[in-house]
């Protein structure tokens, strides 16, 4: 398939989509993941466009996940450990591997600022060239620094990270909501941005109201979708939160309206 085809996999007839990650069981051992992860997808398919996920999930739950786009992360990344340097991404898999397992897209961590940010620059322009050559669309989860920095995520660098992400060559990037950010701040980074947005939930907030108001913000900013997974599945209903994220970004529901589908 082209890209085109494979990303249409993700974004419907609206341009818009929900995207679950659920590929962070090399990351951090984090409750919610500890089911099968067929078990997960078929409780949320229903309003979920597609997963991310690792290689032995895609390869072990292809047939859950084939009505879904599948995007394989071909990298690793961890959090800093006292004691521990941080390596930030590390590119792990290549695009002949996507293809191998079906996959529709791929994903990979982009670091600006990172100590090292050319390795990893690299990195992701290796993986744009080959998506080109299989025809697998790039995602770029573009942070300052690395996860977990919510202090770092202002306006100007995540307005510099995105940037930066599609001039790289990304067909789609993710990111952070800027904290502290506008609706017309984070509307002016989207516009520039030159491919569409998606934006990341996160650590899991516990805070309904609040994180869907997010989600409404990212849309109501232009970005094209989301790709959230702990607030889904660490939610004490994950179909719940699955369909009212859903009823935002599809349906163009407003907060009050998705919160009742959590009743």
């Amino acid at each position: 398939m082209s890209k085109e085809e494979n990303l249409k996999r993700f974004f419907g007839s609206d341009g818009k989509t929900v995207i679950l990650p659920i590929d962070h069981g090399t990351v951090i051992p984090i409750e919610g993941l500890l089911r099968k992860p067929e078990e997960l997808i078929g409780e949320v398919d229903e309003h979920v466009d597609g997963y991310v996920v690792n290689y032995g999930v895609a390869a072990a739950c292809s047939s859950a996940l084939s009505k879904s786009g599948i995007c394989l992360r071909t990298d690793g990344y961890k959090p800093t450990y006292p004691g521990n340097p941080d390596d930030g991404s590390y590119l792990m898999y290549s695009a002949e591997d996507a293809d191998a397992l079906g996959a529709h897209a791929m994903m990979n961590m982009l670091y600006l600022h990172h100590r090292k940010e050319s390795d990893n620059f690299r990195e992701c322009a290796t993986i744009i060239s080959e998506g080109r050559e299989y025809g697998i669309p790039v995602i770029l989860e573009a942070l300052p620094f690395n996860i977990g920095r919510p202090d770092e995520y202002t306006v100007e660098n995540i307005g510099f990270a995105v940037r930066l992400a599609a001039e790289l060559g990304a067909d789609v990037v993710k990111t952070a909501f800027p904290t502290n950010g506008s609706v017309d701040e984070f509307k002016a980074i989207v516009e520039a941005a030159i491919v569409p947005v998606v934006v990341l939930g996160g650590a899991a907030m516990g805070d309904d109201p609040a994180l869907l108001k997010m989600v409404k913000d990212s849309m109501d900013s232009g970005a094209s979708g989301i790709a959230i997974g702990r607030n889904v599945w660490q939610h004490s209903s994950p179909k719940k939160m699955a369909a009212a994220m859903e009823a935002i970004v599809h349906g163009g529901d407003g907060v009050d309206t998705a919160l009742k589908l959590l009743q």
